[in-house]
This record gives C-alpha cells, sequence and structure tokens, in this order.
C-alpha cells in the first residue's frame, strides 16, 4: 500500500513523532511505502511529495515542529483545488490519506472522504479543542513552556513590585491558560469561554498587591471582556477564514496600571509554546496516534480520525471529531475561580 501524509495548519511538538511511527508502522509491519506531502494541503494541491523511509526519520522523535513543513493552505478556497487533490492523489498512486492537523485540516479530510479518498485523520491542535479526543500532542508541552515562564516571572515581579500578564494560545478554547494558570498559581486565569470583568480583574490584583506579592494575570489571546471596549483583533484572516488575533495582554496591562497605579507588563509568550521539544507525554501520544493511523488504513477504515478516550485510542468519524469545540465547562473554570486574588 502507498500511503501519504502530511501536516497542515500551526506546527506543535509531537508532529516529527507522528510522521516517525507511520513510517516504521507502515514499513515495518506493513510492507508499506510513505510518502510525505510539503507543506500540508498545498504539498498535495502541487505533487510536492519526498519519499518517506526508517533512515529518514530517525532522531525525529524528539524534535519540534515538522520536517514535511506546514502551511494553512485551504484546498477548497482555491480555483479547481479539489480537482487538483484528486488528480495528485491518483497520479501518485496514493492508496490512503493520513492527514495530520486540526479542524481545518481534518475538515478538508473529511471532504476528500466523502469524495471517495481514504483518510484516517491524527488530531493536532495545541489548543486541546477538538472535542472527538480527551487529548491532542503539543498541548502538554505548551503548558508545561507556559507554567515555567509563570514561575519565573513570580520572582521578578515580586521583585520589582509589577503587575504581568502572561497571554497565551487559546483562540475559542482556553485549556492552556487554565492549565497553566491553574498549575503556575496565577492570580487571575481569564478564558475564551468566560468574558471577564475589568473591575473584578483589576480587583483581584490589587488584593494581591496588598497582600504584599505582585499579582500575575494569565489570558487567553481570545479572550474578550464583558464590556467589549479592549480591541483584540489585528483585522487580518488566514485562508480558513479565522481572523488573527493578538493584543488582550497588551491592553490589559495598561488597564491595570491606570488603575492600581503600580507597573505593569505584558509577557506574549506567543509561538514560544509552540516550539522546542515535546514531553513525554506528547511523544508517547503522537507516537501511539501514528501506529493507530496506520492500523485504521490497513483494516480498511476511511473518514474516520485516531482519537484518546481514557488511555486507549479509538476511531471517531471525522465529521463527529470537527463538528464542535471543545470548550472548558464553567465547573472546570471554577476550580480555578477559588485561587482568584
Amino acid at each position: 500500500m502507498r500511503i501519504g501524509i502530511l501536516t497542515g495548519g500551526g506546527d506543535c511538538p509531537g508532529l516529527n513523532a507522528v510522521i516517525r511511527a507511520v513510517v516504521r508502522a507502515g514499513i515495518t509491519e506493513y510492507g508499506d511505502e510513505v510518502v510525505g506531502f510539503r507543506d500540508g494541503w498545498r504539498g498535495v494541491l502541487d505533487g510536492d511529495v519526498v519519499a518517506l523511509d526508517v533512515a529518514a526519520t530517525r532522531g525525529l522523535l524528539p524534535r519540534g515542529g515538522t520536517v514535511l513543513g506546514t502551511s494553512r493552505t485551504n484546498p477548497y478556497a482555491v480555483e479547481g483545488g479539489p480537482e487538483r487533490l484528486l488528480a495528485t492523489l491518483e497520479r501518485l498512486d496514493i492508496d490512503a490519506l493520513v492527514p495530520v492537523g486540526g479542524e481545518d485540516t481534518l475538515g478538508v479530510a473529511n471532504r476528500l472522504a466523502a469524495a471517495g479518498v481514504r483518510c484516517v485523520g491524527v488530531p493536532k491542535t495545541i489548543d486541546n479543542d477538538l472535542d472527538a479526543t480527551d487529548y491532542t500532542f503539543g498541548f502538554d508541552t505548551a503548558v508545561g513552556v507556559a507554567s515555567e515562564a509563570i514561575d519565573r516571572l513570580h520572582t521578578t515581579g515580586d521583585s520589582h513590585h509589577r503587575a504581568l500578564v502572561v497571554e497565551v494560545m487559546g483562540r475559542h478554547a482556553g485549556w492552556i491558560a487554565l492549565h497553566a494558570g491553574m498549575s503556575g498559581g496565577a492570580t487571575v486565569v481569564l478564558v475564551p469561554e468566560r468574558p471577564f470583568d475589568v473591575d473584578a480583574v483589576v480587583k483581584h490584583c490589587q488584593h494581591r498587591f496588598d497582600s504584599g506579592f505582585s499579582p500575575i494575570v494569565v489570558v487567553s489571546e481570545g479572550a474578550v471582556p464583558a464590556d467589549g471596549h479592549l480591541t483584540t483583533t489585528s483585522g487580518q484572516r488566514d485562508a480558513f477564514g479565522h481572523e488573527r488575533l493578538g493584543g488582550i495582554g497588551e491592553a490589559l496591562a495598561r488597564v491595570i496600571e491606570e488603575r492600581t497605579g503600580r507597573e505593569s507588563r505584558a509577557v506574549v509568550l506567543g509561538h514560544v509554546q509552540r516550539g522546542g521539544t515535546p514531553t513525554p507525554f506528547d511523544r508517547v501520544l503522537a507516537t501511539r496516534f501514528g501506529l493507530a493511523a496506520v492500523r485504521a488504513v490497513h483494516e480498511g477504515a476511511s473518514g474516520v480520525m485516531v482519537a484518546l478516550r481514557g488511555t486507549d485510542i479509538v476511531q471517531v468519524p471525522l465529521a463527529e471529531a470537527i463538528a464542535q469545540l471543545k470548550l472548558v465547562p464553567l465547573e472546570r473554570y471554577a476550580e480555578a475561580e477559588v485561587f482568584f486574588g
């Protein structure tokens, strides 16, 4: 069997571990031939491929990013895009496709599966917001990076008696902010699912100052105030129509400084959360996903995504996987609120 693999959307730690697992399982267990498409769906549109074998994937397990490259190319937004995809797959004799990505990448895979292409998706989103799987790889690494940053900022904040606002990734879902904020002992955690009261945030910060310590506010990039006065969008959109976010940390730091009279600084972790070596948890999860994807292909599955449920890897329909985002439940947010102030 000839299997194609691609990585789409934002990069994150663990992508190379998936590639390595697909290649190793496909070649050594089933005698497959594996090819990688460069730069996500762009590579399928253009027929830009690279042959993958065991030797080519040695040393990839701890390596961040993706050796195949990635992009946010949406073939359904390109004139003749769907036809070009199908033509490439037929010309290259691709029997099955393993797309690794989030809701956008897997949305394309779902449409291809409906058109008759054998597709088995692997979930990848650093935000951990795919509803059909308990966890996605990259998330644990991002939380670890953010938690370490918060630990370091506590000491410099207390030394200078200033507030620090840490902006982390999370467009629609606040899982990174929630986990990093709780593990790092943040004064306040702000997530997209719960519009925040600016007055309450300032009050928590002032209480922290009054206690002799400096506040740390952890905020998702997609968090918004209840009154809607803080602008956090750039007006730019990607190929899938997502507006580019950024600026909530800086805007919030200015408000805190104005109202408390204490110096406040914003720290935007940004792409630092996505880069570097994956944690052991993410390496193992990504490896298990890759192995499961190859087995699913050989079982004749299509239009499915491999997913983590408890400690088991299962298959779920792609349509179910992309139907809705997994958001932070209010009861989980309430756990963090106990420690605010």
